[in-house]
């Protein structure tokens, strides 16, 4: 699956997705007046979500969940299946639960409804941020240049390998179950950059620790890098990896900045870079299922310093977007299913020397 190739030269179009009349008119007042921006289609149930958007072909699609007939998760793996397209859940239903299953479907953001203590302003800066991360997908697709979107752990053993992991739309699904299929005991340290919304990536890493045999946590500036233990990127920061100056592997993190040439936020670019400057052969690169082609140039440093550089394969990838551009690229070793990435892994985490 890969995300349609959209003219350039035009502003982003939007379909927007929900029952309530009064709820459809809110969007597009808080996107009334904006440069490059246009609703260019509504539908107030689940197949008309669907007619409209095959009918229309969207640069994003701004759904409710909570819909007559087909409700918004079906509507969503429908599309994912089938036409796939950025999907920003806008939806009263903010439940930590529903925003990780929309997201672990396909969906890029998650973006809750006015209501107590949120005003339609911040409705409407959440959205902007989530367009942004769209409008570099559409340049990328069409070739068109893109502007830049904008604890110390306790000691523990230093691990002899290190994997980073990378991933977008389908996401949170796909690295739970890569780092569950891991065996415990590996003398393994894992970094994932995956792309969702600040406010989610804390629970999303108390989830990893929850349901995988790895101690997770949002990495924060220093934290430690060891056997056993995950560190997931802030939604809004890059992570990086370095060593100090007692050779420990550690974390770093940094805000997006105008001009530092990373597309996305967490940068899986940057994220790969670092880790093989900081481990060189010793480093797996795993990009998983997701729109964009963050990854791309980072892929291309870990083969160069002599690690290992797998992708997602088709088979399984809810959105075979970037795992494809990576594996194009002649930088990927191997492309596997899920279940193939995690065995592959293990092996290379089992491997004696360099």
């Amino acid at each position: 699956m890969t995300l349609p190739a959209i003219p350039a030269g035009r502003g982003l179009r939007l379909l927007v997705v929900d029952d309530q009349p009064s709820s459809r008119r809110m969007v597009a007042g808080l996107l009334a007046g904006l440069p490059g921006i246009e609703v260019a289609g509504e539908a107030a149930n689940g197949e008309q979500a669907l007619r409209e958007a095959l009918r229309l072909r969207p640069d994003a699609v701004c759904l409710d969940l909570q819909l007559p007939g087909l409700d918004g998760f079906t509507v969503l793996r429908l599309l994912m299946a089938h036409a796939p397209v950025p999907v920003l859940v806008l939806s009263s239903a903010s439940g930590k639960a529903d925003a990780f299953k929309a997201l672990e479907m396909g969906a890029l953001g998650f973006v809750a409804k006015p209501g107590p203590g949120r005003d339609a302003e911040a409705v409407r800066r959440d959205l902007l941020e989530q367009l942004a991360v769209v409008r570099a997908l559409r340049a990328e697709a069409t070739g068109a240049p893109g502007a830049v979107t904008p604890r110390t752990l306790a000691e523990a053993a230093a691990p002899s390998r290190l994997a980073v992991v990378a991933a977008s739309a389908g996401g949170p699904q796909a690295v739970q179950r890569l780092l569950a299929a891991l065996p415990p005991g590996l003398p393994l340290a894992v970094a994932v950059a995956q792309h969702m919304p600040a406010p989610h990536t804390p629970s999303f890493a108390e989830r990893l620790g929850r349901g995988t045999p790895f101690a997770s946590a949002e990495a924060q500036d220093g934290d430690l890098l060891a056997v056993g233990r995950v560190l997931v990127a802030p939604g809004d920061r890059h992570l990086r990896i370095f060593r100090d100056r007692a050779g420990d592997l550690r974390a770093g993190l940094s805000r997006p900045a105008d001009g530092d040439g990373l597309r996305y936020v967490p940068s899986a670019d940057l994220l790969f870079t670092s880790a093989a400057d900081a481990m060189g052969g010793r480093v797996v690169a795993a990009v998983l299922t997701g729109m964009g082609s963050d990854a791309l140039r980072g892929v291309a440093d870990v083969k160069r310093a002599g690690g290992l550089v797998l992708a997602e394969s088709e088979e399984s990838a809810a959105v075979w977007g970037m795992p494809r551009q990576a594996a194009a690229s002649g930088q990927v070793d191997e492309v596997l299913p899920l279940d193939g990435i995690a065995e592959r892994i293990a092996r290379f985490a089992r491997r004696e020397g360099p």
